[in-house]
């Protein structure tokens, strides 16, 4: 009897703790947390592009992650369309390959003679569209992709509509332009600061990845929104970072560079890796509960 009411007690146990996961599944969220890479201002076509894009892939061996955010100036100079093989498809093959897919946002040389063919680039996944969004983690994070070279106002009210509709817990920007950097090389975008500021503060979005510097920069929270520039994946401008600023919480201006991203409900973990493998920054940003 005793045996069989142990059984019984087995079986009761093993049947909620299925009803349990099952009930953690149907959320649709993986709780495993999502990974991604960032690069910024890649497309040179030299040899720094090239060891950044092996890096890339190496790094990728030691922490897998399954998609990269381009954060524009894809193709130097003018995004001539030409150049896509042999200064994306070439680089990056062993990523492509291997199944990683790349989002791509507009920099201000891919508008000068690459607008229409980045944005329709299987390989960018832009869908035709200079700005976009989408979601990763069945509802973990809702990624807007915008182009800072054309802010419209057609642009900004879809933005603010996808910001109010979004329930993911984590949002994040990616564009090309800084809103706010110390690299003496580009000023912090004053006028698109006016812009979108207020709409990245009043829905709550938790980090702004943008390009533009050929530096990488993670600033210190402006108004409780996260900024990251890494505009240092092909082009590098050494000592272009003011060691003086106020904004900065890391920089590097010595070597190119890309970005390691964990995400999970509660915090996102940033590793900025050099080209030569080394640890750059690494850095925790906690989500701030409603």
């Amino acid at each position: 009897m005793r045996r069989k009411c142990a059984l019984l007690a087995l079986l009761a146990a093993l049947l909620l703790t299925g009803l349990a996961g099952r009930a953690a599944r149907q959320d649709g969220r993986d709780t495993g947390g999502i990974s991604f890479a960032v690069m910024g201002d890649t497309g040179s076509g030299d040899e720094r592009q090239f060891a950044t894009a092996r890096r890339m892939a190496r790094q990728r061996e030691q922490t897998p992650y399954d998609f990269v955010l381009m954060l524009g100036d894809n193709i130097y100079n003018g995004g001539d369309p030409r150049l896509l093989k042999p200064r994306f498809e070439e680089p990056y093959r062993p990523l492509i390959d291997a199944g990683v897919k790349f989002y791509a946002v507009l920099g201000n040389h891919d508008v000068q003679k690459g607008t229409e063919s980045q944005i329709n680039y299987p390989h960018f996944n832009m869908g035709g569209r200079r700005y976009y969004s989408f979601g990763k983690g069945g509802g973990l994070i809702d990624f807007f992709g915008l182009d800072t070279n054309l802010m419209t106002g057609e642009q900004l009210e879809w933005f603010e509509k996808g910001l109010k509709e979004s329930k993911a817990p984590w949002k994040i920007v990616f564009c090309h332009h800084s809103l706010y950097t110390s690299a003496r090389m580009h000023d912090t975008e004053v006028g698109l600061l006016a812009r979108l500021e207020p709409l990245l503060t009043r829905y709550q979005v938790n980090v702004v990845f943008s390009g533009h510097s050929h530096v990488y920069e993670r600033l210190k929270p402006q108004k409780g929104v996260h900024y990251i520039t890494e505009g240092a994946s092909g082009k590098l401008m050494k000592g272009n970072l003011d060691r003086r600023s106020p904004l900065t919480a890391a920089g590097n201006d010595q070597i190119n560079s890309f970005l390691v991203v964990r995400v999970d409900e509660d915090e996102m973990k940033v590793r900025a890796i050099g080209s030569d493998g080394s640890l750059i920054d690494s850095a925790t940003i906690k989500r701030e509960q409603e």
